[in-house]
């Protein structure tokens, strides 16, 4: 394994900024790190397949094979990188750098340093013929609105039995993550002169009533459904933020909050809006008022892989690691629906993930390296 030439494809893939956010001004195209990743795939003989997202063409999903059949393996991760506060970090977020045996830059971690381990495992294959593919798929927008996953499950493609995300999880095999909503109550009242309550509707009142009802609907959830697998076994729900009023003198005319539910599997997105609309539904008929729910992303449904699978069992043997859940959602919900049996499994730690001077320990090179490769071996040769 050359370091140099890994040092060189981590540098090539972080000095491209590719920020993926719901914020227009700080959104980015991550079509540079496709073709960049495509460039390299070709030179090693994949074919390629480049997909723009649906009314995005500065968006795109990444196939790259190698062989052929019916079977064979999916290595996954995203190409797009969160924003970030220059001030805060210590380093170039844009410029790979070396310190204390590790690899700093935005998105080494969290994930394009997978790519680069995923491109130097591939490399000792390359004269050896596939049994079944090898399918290296790089996505758009997992940070944001994970749309490159969603396109790819709408189009059916790719297909192959077997898909390892490498998310940050310390070469610990995940096989359960709970799902993540992000929801928007907006109220629309009726303002007017604060010294005569009888001339208006204060949403900010009713908005009262709308945050009792919630909070109520998390501890039935609390209550009703618990898995000990996690570490907080209860679907959890977070009143993020809100906005209303103008002045202290005028009866608020509008309020909106947003909240964050992050459902366990069994629970489904739809379900619960339709849940907690049923619960908010008779607040908006008793003050006359139009109150809305409306989804801010369309949410990440839970995931679950069968524990006893073969890819579940497969990754325990060669990591000595016993599968694990956690909290934060992946793009895994959507490969298990193209029908694969996905493990979220990578180098770094989540904890480097999303916060200044990202890094990627050098002491986790060579036993990814090294699994990859045994995968490889495993379900492709």
């Amino acid at each position: 394994m050359s370091k140099l030439q890994l040092a060189t494809m981590l540098t090539n893939l972080i000095e491209i900024p590719s920020i993926s956010c719901t914020n227009p001004k700080l959104d980015q195209s991550n079509r540079p790190v496709i073709d960049l990743l495509a460039n390299w795939l070709s030179e090693l003989g994949f074919s390629i397949e480049i997909i723009p997202l649906p009314d995005q063409p500065q968006k795109a999903n990444l196939i790259a094979t190698l062989g052929s059949g019916p079977g064979g393996l999916v290595l996954a991760g995203h190409t797009d990188t969160v924003p970030y506060d220059q001030q805060r970090w210590q380093y170039d977020p844009f410029k790979l750098t070396e310190a204390g045996n590790k690899w700093y830059g935005l998105g080494v971690c969290d994930m394009k340093g997978f790519f680069a381990l995923a491109i130097e495992a591939i490399k000792s294959f390359l004269d050896k013929p596939l049994k079944q593919p090898l399918i290296i798929l790089a996505t758009a927008d997992e940070e944001s609105s994970m749309d490159g996953a969603r396109a790819l499950a709408k189009a059916g493609k790719p297909k192959a039995r077997y898909a390892v995300i490498g998310e940050p999880t310390g070469l610990k095999p995940i096989y359960m993550h709970k799902g993540i909503m992000m929801e928007r109550v907006h109220i629309k009242g009726q303002a007017g002169h604060s010294s005569n309550p009888a001339l208006g509707i204060n949403a900010i009142e009713v908005m009262h009533q709308v945050i009792d009802t919630i909070l109520s609907f998390r501890t039935e959830l609390a209550t009703r459904y618990n898995n000990p697998l996690f570490e907080v076994p209860a679907p959890t729900l977070n009143l993020g933020c809100i906005h209303g009023g103008d002045n202290p003198n005028r009866i608020c005319g509008e309020c909106s909050l947003e909240y964050d539910l992050r459902p366990l599997p069994g629970l489904y997105c739809d379900e619960l809006r339709e849940m907690l609309q049923a619960r908010i539904s008779p607040i908006s008929h008793d003050y006359q008022v139009p109150i809305s729910v409306e989804a801010i992303f369309p949410g990440v449904e839970a995931f679950a892989t069968d524990k006893n699978s073969t890819l579940i069992k497969t990754v325990e043997t060669l990591t000595g690691h016993h599968a694990e859940s956690v909290a934060f959602a992946t793009e895994a919900p959507f490969l298990q629906e193209l029908g694969m049996e996905t493990v979220v499994l990578g180098p770094g730690n989540i904890d480097q993930a999303h916060q200044p001077d990202e890094y990627l320990s050098m002491d986790t090179v060579k036993p990814t390296v090294s699994l990859l490769q045994q995968l490889i071996s495993e379900f492709c040769c």
